[in-house]
């Protein structure tokens, strides 16, 4: 099959889907396929000069004649996003960059292997339908309504979800002391839009929440508040309408950021997870519920905190989890005696399903 794995892009989370966008080009073709890393943002400028020159001639031919890939490393820090949009050449401001659709439309079907805005949002997800393309994961109306978690808990609170108690605000930073008045310490301030713990702060101590609010409006005007729920940290991920077994997080420092979450050897995952079994199937039961909701497909991971007398407390749910050496949904996967190319095959063929 011709697979183009869409990663890269312009988000926060550039770094994480180059990365997982390798390892499944790598492992697709492991399989039989011929796959090809297309960066969503840089397009053919992100490709060795020969491959790009023809594949402006000819998209097709990239598929016949496959680029090498290049591996790459995660240096635990946040992308220069400025820095990427001036690189590009072409200076067109779509996200699209040179050749992207025509490589896509070249393509048997899209493996979306991006993260956090401009993939996990829905919006290329909307464009490839209007453009007839076949791709990978959740639709688009799915991904938007997942990537916003103050709409996902809006819309899974009604279903009986257990989750911490939140507010919400839409500031311009001019009510920032008005806002941190109102609110009461321990908690967990986030933008709502954020993905790879970007944007997240866990606030201690009152003197942390002020400077916590201002830089989260660097992501966006939204601001949501949460009540803090001490316990250990769990993900239990869904492949086909099936819960698989759990993962339990232990950050070695800190809690579960963006730096522990894909450096390796940060952070200790054990899965399953040490819980009891009564706790598993309630967490696999709140992930499948999550995932039928929201109207996902294929693949998706929830995130749970288990408190000290084993109740379940959802957080979020991510419709495109990350497949790097260090991701989750691949361990799972293993747990039930899924290898990792088994995983993006099955991710493939599932997606497929969905147009026929």
């Amino acid at each position: 099959m011709k697979i183009a794995v869409l990663c890269g892009g312009l988000s926060t989370e550039r770094k994480i889907s180059l990365s997982s966008g390798t390892r499944i080009c790598e492992a697709l073709r492991g399989r039989g396929h011929q796959a090809v890393l297309v960066d969503l943002f840089l397009g053919l400028e992100a490709m060795d000069p020969v491959s790009a020159s023809k594949a402006a001639a000819d998209p097709a031919s990239l598929f016949e004649e496959l680029p090498a890939l290049v591996p790459v490393e995660f240096d635990g820090k946040e992308p220069d996003l400025q820095a990427l949009r001036a690189s590009r050449r072409d200076r067109n401001p779509s996200i699209f960059g040179p050749g992207v659709i025509a490589i896509c439309r070249a393509a048997d079907i899209v493996f979306i292997g991006l993260h956090g805005k401009y993939g996990e949002d829905g919006r290329v997800q909307a464009a490839f339908d209007m453009l007839g393309i076949r791709y990978t994961g959740s639709g688009y109306l799915g991904a938007a309504i997942a990537m916003d978690k103050l709409m996902t808990k809006q819309i899974l609170h009604s279903y009986g979800i257990r989750m911490p108690a939140w507010h919400s605000w839409r500031s311009d930073g001019t009510d920032l002391e008005e806002i941190a008045a109102q609110t009461k310490v321990p908690c967990v301030v986030k933008t709502p839009g954020g993905g790879s713990s970007v944007g997240v702060y866990l606030i201690n101590e009152r003197e942390q929440l002020l400077p916590a609010l201002r830089d989260c409006l660097r992501y966006g005007e939204e601001i949501l508040i949460e009540e803090m729920i001490q316990g250990r940290e769990f993900t239990c991920a869904v492949l086909e309408d099936r819960a698989l077994p759990s993962v339990e997080i232990v950050p070695l420092t800190r809690f579960y950021d963006y730096e522990n979450k894909y450096r390796a050897g940060a952070t200790e995952e054990i899965c399953p997870g040490r819980c009891s079994p009564e706790v598993e199937k309630t967490m696999g039961e709140a992930a499948l519920a999550a995932h039928r909701c929201l109207g996902l497909r294929t693949y998706s991971r929830s995130d749970f905190i288990v408190d000290s007398e084993d109740g379940v407390w959802y957080l979020e749910t991510n419709t495109l989890p990350g497949m790097t050496p260090t991701s989750l949904v691949p361990q799972e996967a293993a747990a039930v005696g899924i290898s990792y190319g088994e995983l993006c095959e099955r991710i493939v063929n599932d997606g497929m399903r969905f147009f026929l």
